[in-house]
């Protein structure tokens, strides 16, 4: 049955089956990532204050270095579903190598800042005199994972844009727990200390890297694409890039400000602000899972020349967000009690944090359409409209965000301020989506 003929009940069927079969695994590829970090601080914290505190800013700080890079993963997942749509699966493939080479120069251009200047890098961000030295040690033997993080982000994407969220979930299964045995071994076997959780963290890192080279080699080999760097595709895969790069710190930016204006508030809105962030940022490894298959269906149906299948799956995605962000405002609201409790037993902080959370759990329909369709233009190849939404919305929240507490408003001020921040690329990516500009057929955008 093809994409014309089905029935809409048919159609919607195809389409929920492809979203389940790459959201749920990627879903649980996403949640597995920020487990290293808790891996690493339950360890590491039973070492002493000074040794979790080094590791929390030198963690901070690798976190973001990764994330900056994260188009690595975007941009390889749309160009390599397009030529999956095309039916060239050599070219689809060459596509993605070319992206594992760019996180390759991109990592060694990392490491060669990072190492000379981690003592500066620390020192910029505040560290006390005794949490200094560990987070400069472990910073420094960190770095060493950087490029084959990269790797994984970019192999990520091609395994994404080929259609295969699974593997790249059994990886991060599989990282997760040599992360944990190596660090519980190297900080306490061999007695290491925090310098044995970073080594332990960079062997997981690069195992996770080769056994996603091992699967890309293979399809290599199969289809017959060429496994040397080719500078021309580096360069295109670098310039694709270029405007999801201006996304992603736009996006970081924004969240910035907002911790800085929370700081701003008093301390028990910034211990209520990081809780309701962490929520939001759980909240979020949902939606981008959807977001996620929205990349590798809506490349490949583009890819392939259907533009209808494309539209009807970009609206099917859209009330899949929708009914997920109802679904998880709800659970937001009803685990309200149980879930501030585990996090501080500080009466303020509740009160404070408990109308910011009703907030939350209201815009989570809102980030739903946000996240879906971030994803769908993602697939569709459109970053430079996505780095100017972007920035348009950096534009208006930061003034909205500054005014909180020049006003006296609180934290519900800055989180009302950050779903103002929502809307505002819900209506960018609305009006780029309804004007059907991004639909741009064929192997390559």
């Amino acid at each position: 049955m093809t994409q014309a003929s089905a029935t809409p009940k048919a159609t919607r069927r195809q389409h929920d089956r492809e979203i389940v079969a790459l959201a749920v695994p990627a879903f649980g590829a996403l949640v597995a990532e920020p487990l290293f970090v808790m891996a690493d601080s339950a360890i590491v914290g039973h070492l002493g204050t000074a040794q979790l505190a080094g590791l929390g800013i030198a963690s901070a700080l690798l976190t973001t270095a990764v994330s900056v890079f994260v188009f690595l993963a975007y941009a390889t997942t749309a160009a390599v579903a397009r030529r999956v749509g095309a039916g060239d699966l050599q070219a689809a493939i060459r596509q993605g190598m070319d992206g594992i080479w760019l996180a390759l120069l991109l990592g060694g251009a990392v490491i060669a800042a990072v190492l000379p200047t981690a003592p500066s890098i620390v020192e910029l961000f505040g560290a006390s005199d005794t949490a200094a030295p560990y987070a400069i040690t472990y910073l420094r033997i960190s770095a060493l994972g950087i490029p084959a993080m990269l790797v994984v982000l970019a192999s990520t994407g091609v395994l994404r844009g080929l259609q295969d969220t699974r593997t790249p979930l059994y990886v991060a299964i599989a990282g997760f727990i040599a992360n944990a045995v190596l660090n519980a071994g190297l900080v306490y076997g061999a007695d290491l200390g925090i310098a044995g959780s970073a080594w332990g963290t960079v062997i997981a890192q690069w195992g996770m890297a080769a056994a996603y080279l091992v699967v890309v080699v293979r399809g290599a080999r199969k289809h017959g694409a060429s496994l040397r760097p080719d500078a021309a595709g580096i360069r295109a895969s670098a310039q694709a890039g270029v405007p999801l790069l201006v996304r992603t710190l736009s996006l970081r930016a924004i969240l910035m400000i907002a911790t800085a204006v929370a700081a701003r508030l008093g301390d028990a809105d910034i211990a209520a602000h990081q809780i309701v962030l962490s929520l939001w940022s759980l909240l979020a490894f949902a939606l981008d899972a959807i977001a996620i298959a929205g990349q590798a269906i809506i490349g490949r149906y583009l890819g392939a020349g259907d533009t209808q299948g494309a539209r009807q799956a970009c609206r099917r995605m859209v009330e899949w967000g929708i009914a997920v962000g109802v679904a998880l405002g709800v659970l937001v609201v009803l685990s309200r009690p149980l879930f501030l409790p585990l996090f501080t037993s500080d009466s303020t902080v509740k009160d404070t944090a408990l109308p910011a959370l009703v907030i939350v759990a209201l815009s989570q329909p809102i980030c739903g359409v946000v996240f879906v369709l971030d994803g769908v233009l993602m697939g569709a190849g459109d970053g430079p409209y996505l780095a100017w939404a972007m920035v348009i919305t950096l534009a208006v929240f930061a003034p909205a965000a500054l005014l909180v507490p020049a006003l006296d408003g609180g934290l519900t001020a800055l989180w009302a301020a950050m779903t103002l921040m929502m809307v505002i690329r819900m209506l960018t990516l609305w009006l780029r989506t309804r004007s059907g500009r991004w639909i741009v057929t064929g192997a390559t955008r």
